[in-house]
């Protein structure tokens, strides 16, 4: 069997968006997960800087039948004696001789990996308003507002500059646009079925293609904390220790003389008590 032994940060998976239902943990707790259908990666090509200046490998993902294929994709695939993928993905990656053509990988690359990022397009819902596209407030339902009550208001100014500016906030388009999910933790995998059940949702619809691959921001996690310290910290901490080893020193020189005080006091109240004797009297 073929061995990774390449960085998952370089490269990733496609899978298909199955649905949405729940896991328990341990202690009984219900968490929402997603289940995905990841699908085997092959090696299509090994690009070299030889080539293209740069270092890379293309993968293929899914099945597709030869008759929905182009005239030119049937050659290339056959150029490459594999078989026809439906997708194809370039990933560049620092070092590409642990990757060969026609190799495969699937799950098992997500075996010892507790965190993954996500990339997926959005539900498309369509020409929305400004009130649900960009959570406007809209305008007063009275008070001299006639059929324009959830309209976006003014969008410019006046002559000068005498334009919209890119970027307003109006209504438009809203969602089917591309998402990246970060730091999703990972639940469990099926190996049989080659599913992977990561914690909360991923964007887009029900049968929608999802690219995974390794937690991008994690990989700081493990940094210690604090991470730096100042000098100015350093030299304060650091005088705080000379006046209070000054003030111990003092206080140490100090307790023989407040014996002393307190002895001699005791001395003068025992003197005081005396009882005298009797034949001192007569």
């Amino acid at each position: 069997m073929w061995r990774l032994k390449f960085n998952m940060g370089d490269i990733a998976l496609i899978g298909k968006k199955i649905g949405m239902t729940r896991e328990f943990y341990k202690t009984g707790q219900s968490v929402p997960v997603t289940v995905l259908k990841m699908e085997k990666a092959r090696v299509i090509q090994v690009i070299d800087t030889e080539k293209r200046g740069y270092k890379a490998v293309q993968l293929g993902y899914g099945k597709i039948k030869n008759s929905k294929l182009t005239k030119a994709m049937k050659g290339y695939f056959a150029k490459k004696n594999t078989e026809a993928k439906k997708r194809l993905k370039e990933f560049r990656v620092e070092n590409i001789e642990n990757f060969k053509e026609g190799n495969e990988f699937g799950l098992e690359i997500f075996k010892d990996i507790k965190f993954v990022d996500t990339k997926s397009k959005t539900i498309g819902k369509g020409f929305a308003g400004a009130m649900k596209r960009h959570n406007f407030g809209g305008l007063r339902a009275t008070h001299g507002v006639s059929v324009s009550h959830r309209s976006h208001g003014s969008t410019g100014q006046r002559q000068d500059p005498g334009k919209v500016f890119k970027g307003k906030k109006m209504a438009g388009r809203l969602g089917n646009v591309k998402r990246t999910m970060q730091n999703i933790e990972v639940i469990s995998t099926d190996d049989n079925d080659d599913l992977i059940i990561v914690k909360g949702s991923v964007p887009g619809p029900k049968g929608l293609y999802v690219t995974i691959s390794d937690s991008v921001k994690i990989k700081n996690k493990n940094l210690p904390f604090p991470t730096f310290i100042s000098n100015n910290q350093d030299s304060a901490t650091e005088t705080k220790n000379e006046d209070s080893s000054i003030v111990s020193s003092k206080d140490k020189s100090l307790e023989p003389a407040i014996a002393d005080e307190s002895k001699s006091s005791d001395v003068k109240n025992i003197e005081k008590n005396v009882i005298p004797n009797v034949g001192d009297k007569e």
